[in-house]
């Protein structure tokens, strides 16, 4: 190994991302998500919702009390199956989109891209454009100027990162109550630490990290080209428009117009760079297709600017498909879903979705289990009876205060002793447990096989639960 392989560098130094702001259609549609996303994560933890016997808000996670509520929805640890199905769904949903459409979500939809957007707004309001923010971060801390700036920005993100786990935390707790028992000192200690962690990796996530978490720390960026197609759309620079005979050209005098241009043999593009300081990771698109490329859209914001600009045509970076962009007479771009990947997670996606909301609509308002005791399995009595036990478990999931009526089927009258449990009051959410017992005379035990337990509401829900009966013959 030589010197010069030896003295390599494993690391770089970080080079700051500080992109433009542009204007245009993908911006727009990022701000609009930005600003609806803010709202219905801040907002949510103070939706009020009428509900018997539990906090009035519409979206809690009662980690005590083991219940979450998500609008007229009680869910419980037994409906992890419900979390299960929404997982893949999830995931399902993912890979559809990048099939289709690239790192659409990573562009658009993702947390990380979410908050650093924001994060960037505000360095934008504190500290100006980019050319001003390059200025500051090459003066020295010394600066009057520069402390005050950044130090107003750094604030700001940790107030805005604080808001974040603040509202985090409200999920799981009566929001007013939390928030006032928080600033009161009177607040669990899992929602100081909770809050603690989240400032913190919130600040370095989208305040310091940002590109570095799509590069280095996000799976998804690696294996997403599993998933890409030839004619899968996603953000391309049109090579051969661009560069033609002779490459790319700044728009100097007689290079200017579209048809000079052309007739000198060089390409639309006029190397003006914007497409790469309007990327929030830094990459230029006109390396062709990266897999540090999040797909969110600004360079064709900032290279259709720049189009309109020159009077040239737009579309030089673009959405397309590897396949339309190769190919000798390109039409316009378009999502080709007639494709056996991107219809097979469609059905899916299809599939499991209306399952899912099949098995929440279809679910008991109760939940039972009943279970014999088997230490005896049964009872010889003084008088010649025989005696099995079982024990009744019900739970409450209605939402309301219910009462329980629990009966047999194919036993003799008298034959089932519940105690004083006959009917039984549970509320919402709680379970109570039923001693019951069949005790049978041995002409009849011998009959008895089988016979079934009845547990009705007053809305008249009945469960049938089949039961067995033992004795020294049919043990």
């Amino acid at each position: 190994m030589d010197n010069q392989v030896q003295g390599q560098e494993l690391y770089f130094n970080r080079i700051p991302v500080m992109p433009r702001s542009i204007k245009g259609a993908f911006r727009n549609f990022k701000n609009a998500l930005l600003l609806v996303s803010f709202a219905v994560y801040f907002l949510l933890p103070w939706l009020p919702w009428d509900r018997l016997g539990a906090p009035s808000q519409a979206i809690l996670f009662d980690i005590p009390g083991r219940r979450y509520f998500l609008f007229g929805l009680t869910v419980y640890p037994q409906d992890i199956f419900w979390l299960s199905i929404l997982l893949f769904i999830a995931a399902a949903v993912l890979f559809f989109i990048t099939a289709l459409a690239g790192r659409a979500f990573c562009g658009y939809f993702c947390f990380q891209t979410i908050w650093t957007d924001a994060f960037m707004w505000i360095e934008h309001w504190f500290q100006g454009e980019r050319p001003a923010r390059l200025r500051l971060y090459r003066q020295p801390w010394s600066d009057r100027e520069k402390l005050l700036k950044v130090g107003g920005t750094k604030l700001m993100f940790v107030l805005l990162s604080f808001w974040t786990a603040m509202t985090f935390v409200l999920y799981f707790g009566y929001a007013p109550d939390l928030l006032a028992h928080f600033f009161t000192g009177q607040a669990p200690a899992a929602a100081y630490i909770t809050t603690l962690a989240l400032t913190v990796s919130t600040y370095l996530a989208a305040g310091t990290l940002r590109e570095h978490v799509c590069t280095f720390i996000c799976p998804y960026g690696r294996f997403q080209s599993a998933m890409y197609d030839a004619e899968t759309m996603t953000v391309h620079y049109d090579r051969t428009r661009g560069e033609r005979e002779k490459g790319r050209a700044i728009a100097r005098a007689g290079m200017r117009s579209y048809d000079d241009r052309r007739y000198a043999g060089y390409g639309d593009c006029i190397d003006c760079n914007l497409c790469v300081q309007v990327c929030p990771v830094g990459i230029d698109i006109r390396n062709g297709l990266q897999y540090t490329c999040i797909s969110c859209g600004l360079c064709v914001d900032a290279c259709n600017t720049i189009m309109d600009k020159m009077g040239y045509p737009r579309g030089l970076v673009r959405y397309d498909s590897e396949t339309n962009l190769t190919s000798a007479e390109p039409v316009a771009p378009f999502l080709d879903w007639k494709r056996l990947k991107v219809i097979g997670w469609g059905i899916s996606i299809i599939l499991m979705t209306a399952y899912l909301f099949y098995d929440i609509s279809h679910r008991a308002s109760f939940e039972h289990s009943i279970q014999q005791i088997r230490q005896p399995l049964y009872v010889m009595l003084s008088d010649g009876h025989i005696r099995n036990r079982y024990q009744i478990r019900l739970t409450n999931i209605s939402g309301r205060e219910e009462v329980y009526s629990i009966s047999a089927k194919g036993l003799p009258e008298g034959a089932l002793d519940l105690g004083n449990f006959r009917q039984v009051s549970i509320r919402n959410g709680k379970s109570v447990i039923i001693q019951a017992s069949v005790t049978l005379d041995p002409d009849k035990a011998k009959q008895m096989h089988n016979f079934d337990f009845v547990i009705s509401n007053r809305a008249g829900e009945n469960m049938v639960d089949p039961a067995r009966f033992f004795t020294e013959h049919n043990q």
